[in-house]
């Protein structure tokens, strides 16, 4: 099992799009095994996109990240990272496609509404800035019996 940062951004808390977003994860399958609301500091912004500093975007996002409250979820699942990332969509709401989460309730180039890992190495560290240890809770649920196919031993 593989287990994925999301971030309901700003734009999506302020929109009242919580519950929607959270409802598909579960819909699909993944198990919520974290999850926060919280105003991401200057610090921690910057910190969490490090690898975009410098870029004409980069003062905006930190900007943007640090505007409202977010939802930080850490989403556990077979393939969370891939799942959750071809569940988000396109990065811009206007060339998402339907059925996706961008593409049902984004059409902004700049509001994209959510954040995915987009490796396993980047879950990792991301999970590390927004989760303290004893805050992602590894629990068993009855359903993933439901959800994925045991008879080889391991889930598919």
């Amino acid at each position: 099992m593989e287990t994925t940062l999301i971030i309901l951004k700003p734009d999506a808390v302020q929109r009242g799009l919580i519950g929607r977003i959270v409802a598909r994860f579960e819909d699909k399958g993944l198990r919520i095994v974290g999850c926060k609301l919280m105003t991401i500091s200057g610090e921690l912004a910057a910190t969490h996109y490090k690898d975009h500093q410098g870029k004409p975007f980069y003062a905006g996002l930190v900007r943007f990240m640090t505007s409202s409250p977010v939802v930080v979820l850490a989403v556990r699942g077979n393939g969370a990272i891939a799942v959750a990332r071809g569940m988000m969509g396109a990065t811009f709401g206007s060339k998402a496609n339907p059925g996706t989460i961008r593409g049902d309730f984004g059409v902004s180039n700049s509001f994209n509404l959510i954040h995915g890992s987009d490796s396993p190495e980047a879950a990792v560290r991301e999970l590390g800035l927004f989760f303290r240890d004893g805050e992602v809770v590894d629990w068993p649920r009855a359903a993933d019996a439901w959800i994925y196919d045991h008879a080889a031993g391991t889930p598919e």
